[in-house]
C-alpha cells in the first residue's frame, strides 16, 4: 500500500508520486521544454554566434535556478521554460548552418533518431531488472572526461570533431539509462521538473551529437 495519500503528492513537486505518473510528468515537462526550444530555434536561427553565446550563458543560469526554486514548483517550472528557450536561442544559429550545408534533411534525421532513440532507452530500463543508477558513477566520471577532452582539443585540434561526436553520444546515452533509472526508482528525491531537466539535457546533447555525425556521412560534393 503506497504510504503517501494523493494530498500529499505535489504534481510537481518532490518525486513521492508512483513511477507511471512520475514518468508522465517528466514526459510531459520534457516535451512542453523541446516545443519552446524548437520554436526559439526557428526564430533564432538568423542571430549572431555572440547572441547565441551569451543566450547560453544566461540559460546557465536559468538553470542552476531550477534546483535553487525546487520548493516553489511553479517558479521552478518558470526557469526550466526560460531554460529551454535560452537553449533554443543557442542552437537556433547552429542548426540552420547544418541546414544551410546539408539540407534539412539532416536536422529532421537526428531528431527523428533522438526521439526514436529516447523512447528505445527508456524501454531498456523499464522492461530490465538491472538497477541502472549503479553506472552514475561511471557515466559522471566520463562526463567529466568528455568535458575535459573537449576543452584540451577545441585549442590543440587532437581530436577529430566526428570522434568527438560519437564519443558525446555514448557518454549521454549511458546518462539518460542512469537518469531513466532514477525516474524508475521514484526519483531519489529530487522533483520531476528536476527529472525533466536532466532528461532534456541528455536529448540535447544527443540531438547534436547525431547531427554532426549525420551531416559527417553525407556526400558534400
Amino acid at each position: 500500500m503506497n504510504r503517501f495519500s494523493p494530498q500529499q503528492q505535489p504534481r510537481f513537486g518532490v518525486a513521492t508520486v508512483s513511477t507511471p505518473a512520475l514518468l508522465g510528468q517528466v514526459l510531459g515537462i520534457t516535451g512542453a521544454g523541446f516545443l519552446v526550444t524548437a520554436i526559439t530555434a526557428y526564430f533564432s536561427q538568423g542571430f549572431p554566434y555572440g547572441a547565441s553565446l551569451i543566450a547560453m550563458l544566461v540559460g546557465f543560469g536559468f538553470l542552476f535556478a531550477i534546483s535553487g526554486t525546487r520548493a516553489n514548483p511553479g517558479i521552478s517550472m518558470l526557469m526550466f521554460y526560460a531554460f529551454t528557450a535560452c537553449e533554443g536561442i543557442g542552437i537556433g544559429p547552429v542548426i540552420a548552418n547544418y541546414a544551410r550545408l546539408d539540407g534539412s534533411g539532416v536536422v529532421v534525421d537526428a531528431a527523428a533518431t533522438t526521439g526514436m532513440g529516447m523512447l528505445t532507452l527508456a524501454a531498456v530500463v523499464y522492461l530490465t531488472s538491472f538497477d541502472y543508477r549503479k553506472l552514475s558513477g561511471i557515466a559522471f566520471g566520463a562526463l567529466i572526461a568528455l568535458l575535459l577532452v573537449g576543452l584540451v582539443s577545441a585549442f590543440t585540434h587532437f581530436l577529430h570533431p566526428q570522434v568527438y561526436s560519437w564519443l558525446t553520444l555514448a557518454v549521454f546515452t549511458l546518462l539518460v539509462l542512469v537518469d531513466f533509472g532514477r525516474i524508475r526508482a521514484g526519483g531519489g528525491g529530487q522533483t520531476a521538473i528536476e527529472l525533466a531537466t536532466s532528461i532534456y539535457l541528455d536529448s540535447i546533447n544527443i540531438f547534436l551529437a547525431l547531427l554532426s555525425i549525420f551531416s559527417g556521412n553525407r556526400d558534400r560534393r
